[in-house]
């Protein structure tokens, strides 16, 4: 079995890589910047398999027979969705990633990177958060399933190194923002959830603008160009057992985000909170440092992203 700890590099030039859920945030973004190399970029859509269909799973690979998978298929949502809905949330992530790891290592794949969550980590891990905090302590309630599902797919991939020697590797984004987001106060995330609130309170001169909870907990955030950049410098240079994280290194509360949000949108009303509603975890700031000594940096500050993705609301999603 070869040293899967020893210096690594792999070349991408000439390489059929299969991105796994590409119509996503991440997987579009991942695509965009695959197109930078000199690779051949493969997808495939719910039209062409189920991935949480284990024969459908496994006839894809062998039809593509793909080089290198990028695996950032899955069932996402915000703090609603994961509490409403956390049997499809379980269900749903748990099937893709063993499907894909296994579909990949039968189809002779031997480069995967998958891609985790920060809420892997425990509700109360010191901060910053480091790559050992991973099952330090009890996840966060209203996103366990979705956490559990993670860590699963994490550890399966370091599973297929240990037990084939297969080249499987895992990165950890933190909060991810940015085009082709998920414009839904239902089901989006807390960026793209209080940009849709502050366009539609602008939109009908409401003197107010409601965020869940009280909104002192703080978060990082991440532009998904940013993050994607991260994945495939990840694919080419990482291929040690421990997951990467993927972040800024640099957090802010809640309420300070929905200023600078309704500045960007251009809202003038009042900020009110709803101690009421759920928090989630108090803190969540992933330690950037084995990535950046690795050599990798952040590049888009977090206003200007913001900008750039409220002007891709409205020309794409907004109504």
């Amino acid at each position: 079995m070869p040293d899967l700890a020893s210096p690594y590099t792999y070349d991408l030039r000439g390489k059929r890589v299969l991105v796994a859920g590409y119509r996503g945030l991440v997987g579009s973004a991942v695509v965009r910047r695959l197109a930078r190399e000199d690779c051949v970029v493969l997808t495939a859509g719910r039209a062409d398999a189920d991935l949480r269909r284990q024969a459908e799973c496994e006839a894809l690979l062998r039809e593509l027979k793909p080089d290198a998978v990028v695996l950032a298929a899955a069932t996402v949502g915000g703090i609603h969705a994961n509490s409403s809905w956390p049997a499809d949330f379980l269900y749903d992530n748990v099937m893709i990633a063993a499907n894909v790891i296994q579909s990949a290592h039968l189809a002779h794949v031997d480069r995967l990177l998958y891609l985790g969550s920060s809420c892997i980590y425990p509700k109360f891990a010191e901060q910053p958060i480091v790559e050992e905090a991973l099952l330090s302590g009890a996840l966060e309630p209203t996103n366990e399933a979705y956490a559990v599902a993670k860590i699963a797919g994490m550890k399966l991939a370091a599973a297929y190194r240990r037990q084939y020697g297969r080249n499987y590797i895992s990165a950890m984004p933190t909060n991810l923002y940015g085009p082709g987001d998920t414009f839904d106060l239902t089901s989006g995330h807390v960026i793209p959830s209080l940009m849709l609130k502050a366009h539609q309170a602008k939109q009908t001169g409401a003197a107010e603008l409601e965020i869940w909870g009280t909104g002192t907990p703080r978060r990082e955030f991440l532009h998904v160009d940013d993050c994607a950049d991260a994945l495939v410098f990840l694919l080419k240079n990482h291929n040690g057992e421990s997951h990467v994280n993927v972040g800024s290194g640099v957090d802010m509360q809640i309420i300070e985000l929905a200023v600078l949000i309704c500045k960007v949108v251009g809202f003038e009303g009042r900020i009110v909170t709803r101690p009421d509603r759920p928090d989630g975890t108090p803190r969540k700031l992933m330690s950037a440092d084995r990535l950046a000594q690795m050599g990798w940096r952040p590049s888009v500050e977090l206003e200007a992203g913001l900008t750039s993705t409220y002007a891709w609301f409205r020309e794409h999603a907004a109504s």
